[in-house]
């Protein structure tokens, strides 16, 4: 039995690959959030509560 039209697939030329490391390689300044010094004291303050000691 012959397959399917649907399952003849074509051969993938791997432009979603070079389009995943192209954009895997570039700088993502728009994701980076610039924060100051306290933030990390906030952080271990959530971390403290979320263990559940208190000051």
């Amino acid at each position: 039995m012959a397959k399917h039209l649907a399952d003849h697939r074509k051969p993938s030329s791997g432009s979603r690959v070079k389009q995943f490391l192209r954009l895997s390689r570039s700088p993502r300044e728009t994701w980076r959030v610039t924060r100051d010094g306290s933030s990390a004291a906030r952080v271990v303050q959530f971390l403290r509560i979320a263990r559940g000691r208190s000051v």
